[in-house]
């Protein structure tokens, strides 16, 4: 395709998190489209750390800053809605970020592509803030959603499913699978022994920000509950946050033996505290946590409660890649993680069937082609479920 007919493409986030680099590595060398990344360079909200990007990369600096509570501004995302140098525009869909609303607006009126890329509909809209949602998806003439969840809920809306693309997440996969292939089995043992003291211990592993909504204190307790009917588990933590010290608190009342990793970027690291483990358990929401134990082929656990889920959790095949437990029941997670600490031959399955899906579609060679096909105009071809599909 001839240079001046690839449509020129503004993704607009607030900031890149270090886990979008590969995808936006992958955009920026796109043959059909020319990408333009917009965003700050760090994130005043959470304090995730930053993507860091090669000079190869077309990325402007667009400061956000916050107004009151959750409502954020970023004028470089109204500058870019107004520029002629674009055609498409991708924002990222917050509805608390009012230059979202503005940008969007403009560059409709402007005659301007508008696609918004983030969760849609992770329930069934209800109440005012259903409401303003609604209001606010209305502004896009097409979105890019995590997952089919969302795309369901906005078809029951009267949304055309061809305008609606399903284009997963992903992490930084090709390193990620380097560091896969780097582990054997002999440092696992190693990593079990050093930690816990037993090269065969029973492991539990959950990666991410120790903080309230996540509800580590359910995995705590439900380890306890396994322990005292002599299964002999131990817990790693890879992350922190402000729950730290009460966790730790709680393990030392209930002797459950856990390791605090702490906030960790390296992957090699990463990849064999992951590897050492049986299973990864998260109590709360779910989000890359899945995809960053599946691509070690460790299955994952979490609740049920699908209102109050993120759509990584489709990735989640009960007796396959996972399993799922009754929301806030302590017994029932302890039963689940039973079930995979336990049944001979489980791990191998389970690895086989974690690595085919995110290879099929939780990686960002699929989320490029996917986004390349939207702004290109090209309808979604995403009209199938994941829980459909044959992973082994």
């Amino acid at each position: 395709m001839n240079d001046f007919r690839k449509p020129r493409v503004a993704v607009v986030h607030h900031f890149f998190p270090h886990y979008r680099r590969a995808i936006v590595e992958k955009l920026s060398k796109s043959k059909i489209a020319r990408f333009t990344f917009v965003g700050d360079n760090y994130d005043c909200q959470h304090g995730i750390k930053p993507a860091q990007f090669s000079s190869a990369i077309q990325f402007l600096h667009a400061p956000s800053r916050r107004l009151i509570g959750p409502f954020m501004w970023q004028w470089g995302a109204v500058r870019v809605a107004l520029s002629p140098k674009f055609d498409v525009i991708i924002l990222h869909g917050v509805v608390y970020w009012i230059s979202m609303w503005v940008a969007g607006i403009l560059a409709r009126i402007l005659g301007k592509q508008v696609f918004i890329w983030g969760h849609g509909y992770l329930y069934r809209p209800r109440g005012i803030k259903g409401f303003i949602r609604k209001i606010f998806y209305l502004i896009p003439q097409q979105h890019l959603l995590y997952g089919h969840r969302a795309k369901q809920f906005a078809i029951e809306l009267g949304w055309p499913p061809q305008c609606l693309h399903v284009i997963y997440n992903s992490f930084n996969y090709r390193e990620q699978i380097a560091a896969r292939q780097r582990v054997i089995p002999e440092r696992l043992a190693e990593i079990r022994r050093t930690l816990f003291g037993d090269a065969r211990k029973k492991v539990v592993i959950c990666t991410g920000r120790i903080i309230e909504i996540r509800r580590l204190d359910l995995l705590v307790q439900s380890i306890h509950l396994l322990n005292k009917s002599n299964q002999h588990v131990g817990l790693i933590l890879i992350g922190d946050g402000p729950e730290r010290v009460r966790l730790e608190a709680l393990a030392t009342e209930l002797c459950v033996p856990v390791h605090f990793e702490g906030a960790c970027y390296d992957e090699n690291r990463i990849a064999e505290l992951v590897m050492a483990s049986t299973v990864t358990v998260a109590p709360g929401k779910v989000g890359l946590t899945v995809m960053h134990s599946m691509v070690y082929g460790i299955p994952v656990i979490t609740n049920d409660d699908l209102d109050d889920q993120m759509p990584e959790s489709e990735a989640i095949i009960p007796g396959k890649t996972g399993s799922f437990f009754r929301k806030n029941d302590v017994a029932a997670l302890a039963n689940a993680m039973k079930y995979w600490l336990e049944i001979p031959n489980t791990s191998r399955t389970a690895y086989a069937s974690c690595l085919a899906i995110i290879d099929r579609f939780w990686n960002p060679d699929y989320q490029c082609r996917a986004i390349e096909r939207a702004v290109c105009g090209k309808c979604a071809d995403d009209l199938f479920d994941v829980r459909e599909v044959d992973h082994g």
